[in-house]
């Protein structure tokens, strides 16, 4: 009887040791998955694995964007909220007798979807037709250098500090009705005029880069090759090529960042017209349409 007793005795003591021994691996486990998670959370927060958001994580002043042609390019915009963007495309004809100008797409959600001033490529727009089925990334400001640089792609951040909220949508609304100038791939794209909107920076040198970060990848990459060529005597064969390659092209994108460099300057939106000769313009053209005709 007692040898059955210690024998009972014993299978219990087994069965609480492999209870406490599961038990302990599930908190190990646990605790891994929360450490894991709250590292991908940390990461996520710095930028390191993707810009991306959801619908309910946007907030209005923030830059988004959205890839176009299978990630060939990204188009930029400032979310006002309530579903509603304001971006900077190729201007459009007006295409009614009122002046205003819509684009051709009819929207089911929201009736002034598209909505442009004449001459303007600034576009109100909803978030479905901005996003086009796309997913949404969210622009970061203020990055340190080393996040700058762990970015591959450019037009996902910059070191520059972003203005509040409320300066940010001023401004966007603001170019709705004034425009934005002229449209060009290089020097005034929809991220520049994104990042307008969020810092009110304005560079001064117009024979250079905006300041997209994009067009500066597309820059910087051949410029990197061609000035990274004399460095692949020192570092011969294809990791050389590779290692000062990628170490130029992040030079180069870098030295064009509007947060370093130091030929930008702060300008409200009023006034940027002035500054970028736009007022100029319009008045010679309105000088010739006011002037007399000559009578031969």
């Amino acid at each position: 009887m007692l040898g059955f007793l210690f024998e009972v005795c014993d299978d219990v003591g087994l069965l609480c040791t492999f209870y406490l021994f599961v038990e302990s691996v599930f908190d190990l486990v646990s605790c891994a998955s929360r450490a894991e998670e709250g590292e991908r959370e940390r990461e996520r927060e710095m930028g390191l694995l993707s810009n991306k958001v959801e619908r309910d994580e946007i907030k209005p002043g923030d830059h988004i964007y959205t890839y176009r042609a299978v990630f060939t390019y990204s188009h930029h915009g400032i979310y006002l909220g309530g579903s509603k963007v304001v971006h900077f495309t190729p201007e459009k004809k007006p295409s009614s007798s009122t002046g205003k100008s819509y684009d051709s797409m009819s929207c089911p959600t929201f009736p002034d979807c598209g909505f442009r001033q004449p001459n303007s490529g600034v576009v109100l727009s909803c978030l479905d037709c901005f996003l086009r089925n796309g997913s949404i990334y969210c622009f970061e400001y203020g990055v340190t250098p080393s996040i700058f640089l762990s970015k591959v792609r450019g037009g996902t951040c910059t070191t520059a500090a972003s203005d509040s909220p409320e300066s940010v949508i001023h401004r966007a609304m603001y170019l709705l009705q004034n425009g934005f100038g002229n449209y060009d791939v290089f020097q005034n794209n929809c991220e520049d005029f994104a990042m307008y909107c969020k810092t009110g920076l304005l560079i001064m040198d117009k024979q250079g880069v905006g300041r997209s970060g994009q067009a500066a990848s597309v820059i910087g990459a051949p410029l990197a090759a061609m000035l990274s060529s004399p460095l692949t005597l020192l570092m011969p064969g294809p990791v050389g090529v590779a290692t000062a390659t990628a170490g130029m092209y992040c030079i180069s994108r870098y030295s064009t960042d509007i947060g370093v460099r130091t030929d930008v300057i702060k300008v409200a939106v009023e006034d940027l017209a002035v500054n970028l000769g736009w007022t100029t313009h319009h008045e010679e053209e309105a000088k010739d349409s006011e002037a007399p005709l000559i009578q031969l």
